[in-house]
This record gives structure tokens, C-alpha cells and sequence, in this order.
């Protein structure tokens, strides 16, 4: 069976979300918006496109910082509604220069940073 991205569902503003993990560690890296057309972009190209609400432009992870994400596999979920990528990602995942976006914990009602940002490097 042949798959089309206007078979998901999207939301009033034809938008779906999208998990980002990393294929060999499991870690979910990130959450960022997709619309048909960046699905369909990601999957002709193998380089993870996004919809950038605030720009309301396409966003190929990695374009403009140099940390690529390369599409391993795109998963879709039970209800249509929510993407999973995995990813191999070069470099940090998170605009704060962290390998994920998901470096705030809450403890015993508290926020807790888990992750430092990575060490910048010369290339």
C-alpha cells in the first residue's frame, strides 16, 4: 500500500506533529511541526523538513546551523494524528546547542536543567 500524507490528520491550520529520536540511542531529540508538504519533502530528500509556524516558511533541520537530521524512518501512529522520525542527527538537535530540547526536568516541583549545552567545535 502506497503511502500519502493527506491521509494523516492535521490540525485546523493543516499542521501534524513530529517527534524527533535518534535512531541508535532511542533519545527523543525534539517536537517540531509538519504539513503534507514537508512530509512529502522529508521523504523525497531524506533531510528532516519542518513547517516553521513563526516564519510560516519550510524549515530542513540543519540548513542554516549545519546539524543535519538524515531520515532513517518515518512512523506513523495509531490515530494518523502524530509522526515519529527517527533520525541520525549531526550535532545538536536543540537551538540552545544540546543534543535534545528535552533538558528541563521538573523535581519535587522544581525545574531542573539535566543537559548542558554542548562544547562548540571548529569546523
Amino acid at each position: 500500500m502506497a503511502f500519502d500524507p493527506a491521509s494523516l490528520k492535521y490540525d485546523a491550520n493543516g499542521l501534524i506533529p513530529c517527534i524527533a529520536q535518534d535512531d541508535d540511542s532511542g533519545e527523543v531529540l525534539m517536537m517540531a511541526w509538519m504539513n503534507a508538504d514537508a512530509v512529502a519533502r522529508t521523504l523525497e530528500t531524506g533531510r528532516v523538513t519542518y513547517w516553521s509556524r513563526s516564519r510560516a516558511a519550510f524549515w530542513v533541520k540543519g540548513e542554516t546551523s549545519g546539524h543535519l537530521q538524515h531520515l532513517v524512518e518515518l512512523r506513523v501512529d495509531c490515530d494518523r494524528d502524530c509522526l515519529l522520525v527517527r533520525v541520525r542527527q549531526e550535532g545538536p538537535a536543540c537551538h540552545t546547542n544540546r543534543r535534545s530540547c528535552f533538558y528541563t526536568v521538573v523535581r519535587d516541583g522544581a525545574e531542573v536543567i539535566v543537559m548542558e549545552p554542548m562544547a562548540a567545535t571548529n569546523s
